[in-house]
């Protein structure tokens, strides 16, 4: 190989090639079904860069050894957010299923803790070789670190950061940083006297997450940092309940006519969303997180505001592929490996869906 391609991986292939790392990995290893056109893209890249296929991971998939990883995350109905984590996680199993990597997806209820609980109690019954976590739950999630840790296997991180545990990585956002950055959207779009509405989910259980505490602190902190001086009002709505919530919401709105802005920190902004439009009240600026199907209607309708994204099916992706690299080869990722913070407007909607990954 020519030392200008020395390092290429065969992600860089990839993007050279316009095409996807499992077809890269399909062409190479001549297994798979792929369009000729795409077959042709990657063979020319391949002799432009004289690649020669890794022995060691061609030796590694012939062998008999094999790893098992459990991916655990929420559970969710097509189109919500954990659907997109749950693909990433699919397509990273598809790619390293011929090194004798088994994947096995575990899904609890993210507003009651208890179901987490449930899981984990005799998660380590078999043999696991890696775990990968969605860190909803703070407490929860630290005691199955430690009962990890003491039995020597790897974890990985995604949704949200927590600090001081032994996680081989975390693939996520800053949550903090992002709930900053919804408070500087609302704030932008608003005179700093009006009142603001935060809504929180209420479902069985224990149900605060990590990553919306951690919002909910950056916000409120650019909120007391900046010039605001209106009111911060606070409303408990239910997931599956749109005659409670728009009783709610309509007593709130009724009794603070001064509320012009609104915030809920997780993906069912489009609560919030189906109100403001069935009431006729889009003046009301409203942000939100993740860009699933009914988020993503309502921004384009000009109800939502903004949405703030966080590259759900990269982390899921990039999750298991860290802990497949640790223990077929070694290879650590960065402990922290932030994504971007993708701010979605109407405007430039369609150029987001077209590159998500």
């Amino acid at each position: 190989m020519d030392k200008e391609f020395s390092n290429i991986r065969i992600v860089d292939i990839a993007k050279m090639a316009g095409v996807s790392v499992g077809t890269v990995d399909r062409v190479i290893h001549n297994r798979g079904r792929v369009s000729e056109e795409n077959r042709k893209k990657v063979q020319a890249i391949l002799e432009m860069v004289h690649y020669q296929p890794n022995l060691m991971a061609r030796s590694l998939a012939a062998s008999k050894k094999q790893y098992h990883i459990l991916a655990i995350t929420p559970s969710f109905v097509q189109g919500e957010y954990w659907e997109a984590i749950s693909e990433g996680i699919d397509k990273a199993a598809a790619e390293m299923e011929s090194y004798n990597i088994t994947i096995t997806k575990l899904f609890f209820d993210q507003y009651n803790n208890k179901t987490f609980d449930d899981i984990i109690r005799n998660l380590l019954n078999e043999k696991v070789d890696g775990v990968l976590i969605a860190t909803l739950f703070t407490d929860s999630v630290i005691r199955l670190s430690q009962e990890l840790d003491r039995n020597e296997i790897p974890y990985v991180y995604v949704d949200s950061n927590i600090g001081g545990q032994h996680q081989l990585a975390y693939f996520g956002t800053e949550s903090y940083d992002a709930g900053v950055i919804a408070a500087r959207l609302l704030m932008d779009r608003l005179p700093s006297s009006s009142d603001i509405l935060m809504a929180r989910i209420i479902h069985s259980g224990k149900n605060d997450s990590n990553q919306g505490k951690n919002r909910r602190e950056g916000f409120c902190r650019y909120l007391t940092e900046t010039a605001f001086n209106g009111n911060l009002h606070e409303v408990e709505l239910k997931i599956n309940d749109s005659v409670y919530n728009f009783m709610k919401l309509d007593e709130i709105f009724e009794a603070n006519p001064n509320i012009k802005g609104a915030i809920i920190f997780n993906s069912t902004c489009y609560i919030l969303g189906n109100y403001l439009k069935a009431r006729g009240m889009q003046a009301v600026k409203l942000v939100g997180y993740d860009l699933i199907g009914r988020n993503t209607q309502l921004l384009s309708e000009g109800v939502i505001t903004a949405l703030i994204a966080q590259r759900p099916e990269r982390q899921g992706y990039d999750g298991v592929k860290s802990l497949c690299n640790h223990l077929l080869f070694k290879q650590n990722s960065e402990k922290v490996n932030l994504m971007p913070i993708d701010i979605l407007l109407k405007e430039n909607l369609k150029y987001y869906l077209n590159n998500k990954l």
